[in-house]
Order: structure tokens, then C-alpha cells, then sequence
């Protein structure tokens, strides 16, 4: 670890060790989220979230293919991200690679695992036709938990997505079919210290991290941990509280951004 890198360090765990951030948030309390819908004519369903300054864009496309064999009555749907160059200096052009790999899973799982799409809604002809659905998650600018950005916007995409029936002589088109949304919630830990909405420089300096998917019941629904370090049963029992308490505010603000 180079020098500036340690000084990084050594300033958030001093603050840290005096209960403090180092933009004075509490240590479970998010930046400032905002979430924009159907920023992308072109695509089924789009919307853009920036928490703090990390930005993210989701578009939702939708065709005609053919289903899985175990699930022929099934609608597919598929997750890929894209680390844009512009949005880091550590982002490089080209296939994707492990980050990008591990955040389109992260929030695939959190969809696929709470059946937030009703895919059985989405057959055309059992064993023939079905809907796919893509989701295409496209980072902008990052400063910091891009799980939580990306899964939010893939989840208001969603929820105003229109299934294109016109375009392939179905009928009318209607809206996706979907249930309650599952809320991601991201923790990282650093010098015994666990916070939540990381920051850039947090997560440079993060030992583990942890995101827990719930629904409106405080269920979880999806759970993925990240980095080499650990925590304690009792830190994953206050992250998954915290998650909780964060995913009931975050609901909230997305269901009052599509219109619903």
C-alpha cells in the first residue's frame, strides 16, 4: 500500500474511532438518493440513480425467444453491467470483467430470488415463445456502492417497463407483471467498524462487505458477501436490521418515483 493510500486509511479509522464519517453521516445513514424514470426513450423501461455521487443507468429491453427446458412456462430475464471508462480511472475498456460480473449476479440474484417478475406471466407458447427480458446496467460516474445504486435503478427500470406486445403483433402493450420489489442494502467493515452506503474511499479501504436484500415484509430475499475479511454474528445481525430500516425509506422514496 503506497503512502497516500495509508494516509486515506489511517484519517477514516481515526474518525471512525470517534463515531464519525467523513462526510458526517451517521455510520447506518445513506447519502442523498434520487431516482429518475424513463430517461431512455428508446428502451422499454429506463431510470437513472444517483446516491451521493454515484450514478447509475438502467435500461430494460424486452424480445422474443425461447424459454429454459426446465422452465418451459417461464419468461427469461438476463442482468449484465457495464463499467464505463468515464465513470472511474479503473474502469478499462473491453470485455467485462470481475467487477462487472459480480455486480450484474448481485443484482440479478436480488430480483431472481424475491420473483419480483412474474416470468410465468410471460409465456407466448409453452415450450416455444417466451418473453426475455434484459437488464443492461450502465455506471456513470462511481463514488461508492455501486450494489445498491444498481440494483435500485434495474428495480424503478423494472417497475415502469411496458412489455412490447405492439411490436410483435400481440395485442396491446401492458405494464411488466411484477411483485413488491426486494431493497439491497450494502455494509462494509473496516478496523471493527461496519457502515453503511459506503463511499469510495471507504470501500478502497473496506475488509468485508455485505449486502442484504428484503422485502416489505423484512424478509431476505438475497444475501452476498464480498472481500477477504469477516463479521461477527452480531454485526450481521445490525446489518441486517439496518438493512431493514434503510430498505422501508428506500421503498418508500421508489415507489413514490415511478408513480406508485
Amino acid at each position: 500500500m503506497t503512502v497516500t493510500p495509508l494516509l486515506k486509511r489511517d484519517y477514516l479509522v481515526k474518525l471512525a474511532r470517534n463515531g464519525r464519517r467523513v462526510d458526517g453521516r451517521g455510520f447506518e445513514e445513506y447519502r442523498d438518493i434520487k431516482v429518475e424514470t424513463n430517461v431512455v426513450s428508446k428502451a422499454e423501461g429506463s431510470a437513472r440513480v444517483r446516491i451521493g455521487n454515484t450514478q447509475v443507468l438502467a435500461g430494460i429491453k424486452m424480445d422474443i425467444g425461447e424459454p429454459y427446458p426446465d422452465s418451459p412456462d417461464s419468461g427469461v430475464m438476463s442482468t449484465a453491467a457495464e463499467l464505463i471508462p468515464l465513470a472511474s480511472p479503473d474502469f478499462e475498456a473491453g470485455p467485462p470483467d470481475e467487477e462487472s460480473i459480480e455486480l450484474a449476479r448481485v443484482v440479478d440474484r436480488g430480483i431472481r430470488e424475491s420473483e419480483l417478475i412474474e416470468l410465468d406471466k410471460l409465456c407466448i407458447e409453452p415450450g416455444e415463445k417466451v418473453w426475455v427480458i434484459f437488464i443492461d446496467i450502465h455506471i456513470l460516474d462511481h463514488d461508492g456502492n455501486l450494489f445498491d445504486a444498481a440494483s435500485l435503478a434495474s428495480l424503478a427500470a423494472l417497475m415502469t417497463t411496458r412489455v412490447p406486445a405492439e411490436r410483435f403483433e400481440l395485442g396491446e402493450d401492458y405494464p411488466l407483471p411484477l411483485k413488491d420489489p426486494p431493497i439491497s442494502c450494502t455494509s462494509v467493515k473496516y478496523d471493527k467498524v461496519v457502515v453503511m452506503d459506503p463511499s469510495l474511499d471507504e470501500e478502497d479501504i473496506a475488509e468485508a462487505r455485505l449486502t442484504v436484500a428484503t422485502d416489505k415484509n423484512g424478509d431476505i430475499r438475497a444475501m452476498q458477501k464480498g472481500l477477504n475479511g469477516s463479521f461477527t454474528v452480531d454485526e450481521i445481525k445490525k446489518v441486517i436490521k439496518a438493512s431493514i430500516d434503510n430498505g422501508k425509506k428506500i421503498r418508500e422514496q421508489l415507489y413514490k418515483s415511478v408513480g406508485k
